[in-house]
């Protein structure tokens, strides 16, 4: 049986931590930002980790 292909556009999306927990960005940072404020948008720069909800399911995509 072939390998697994991991999905490109998750790949791209996120990353490993060193303990194995996934980082993603955030959300609502590319359009309309003259609508939010100045605190929200520097917010959102920040990365996050996946919740342990989603965790297995990205993995899988990832690989």
């Amino acid at each position: 049986m072939p390998k697994m292909k991991s999905n490109r556009g998750a790949a791209k999306t996120f990353r490993k931590t060193g303990s194995g927990k996934i980082k993603r960005s955030k959300a609502y940072k590319s359009h309309i930002l003259t609508s939010k404020s100045t605190k929200r948008k520097r917010n959102l720069r920040k990365a996050t980790l996946v919740s342990d909800a989603d965790l297995h399911r990205v993995k899988i995509m990832i690989q």
